[in-house]
């Protein structure tokens, strides 16, 4: 496993669910933390526990210049770029026969276009340092459908192909890439599912999972990180 040394990694959607319980987990293993989130000073509590190691900025995926003043930041700040969790994401009903394009497009922003403007800004830092990581949160929905939301798996069957690119495009350079596809996880995103929250995956445990996929070594590469609460034959 890569030693956790001074590596710097940056997190999205950090101030609440699972992207809350990844940088806690993180920063407790000994990372140091760049976290972006639409309300920074929800993290404030973060940023005291880090002493120093945690440093946070406002993050909106529906804003590039956001995420371009979010990645320069982390190098002014620390100098390197080891790894980014991409998990700001957005949960919406757009079915095809009476979805609004607006709901649409908003998903495809926050979804697709937000990970893939931080991926490219990241990227030659990650390349740089000859064993980035990059961890997409997309989701079982990028993956096969059970409902008639196609505007949210539509989003994630595009992150996971972002995924793939990605892999491609860093794997001579040391990036390695990994899809955290989860089923229901019991944080605030999954009001209103018809399973209970005692029966979904919880937080924490996603959170060790994407911590152990950070810390494999180039020659453990996990593409596809499939991760369900009920059976499912397909998965």
């Amino acid at each position: 496993m890569l030693a956790v040394d001074n590596r710097v990694i940056m997190v999205s959607g950090a101030n609440r669910g699972i992207g809350r319980v990844v940088a806690a987990g993180l920063l407790a293993k000994g990372y140091r933390l760049s976290l972006g989130a639409r309300q920074p000073e929800a993290l404030a509590d973060l940023a005291d526990q880090g002493a120093g190691r945690v440093l946070t900025a406002a993050y909106d995926a529906l804003d590039p210049a956001s995420a371009t003043a979010w990645v320069e930041a982390t190098l002014e700040g620390f100098g390197q770029i080891d790894g980014l969790v991409n998990n700001a994401g957005a949960l919406r009903h757009a079915s095809v026969e009476d979805g609004a394009d607006e709901d649409f497009e908003h998903l495809w922003q926050i979804n697709a276009m937000g990970p893939l403007r931080l991926t490219r800004l990241a990227l030659p830092h990650l390349k740089r340092c000859g064993s980035g990581r990059i961890v997409n949160i997309v989701s079982l929905a990028g993956k096969r459908l059970r409902n008639d939301n196609a505007g949210y798996a539509m989003s994630k069957f595009a992150a996971l192909a972002l995924t793939h690119a990605t892999r491609r495009a860093g794997w001579q350079d040391g990036v390695r890439v990994t899809a955290v596809c989860p089923a229901w996880v019991a944080t605030d995103m999954a009001s209103g599912a018809n399973v209970a929250t005692g029966e979904m995956i919880q937080p924490e445990d996603l959170g060790e999972l994407v911590a152990t996929v950070l810390a494999l070594p180039n020659n453990a590469s996990v593409a596809e990180l499939l991760v369900n609460c009920r059976f499912e034959d397909m998965l």
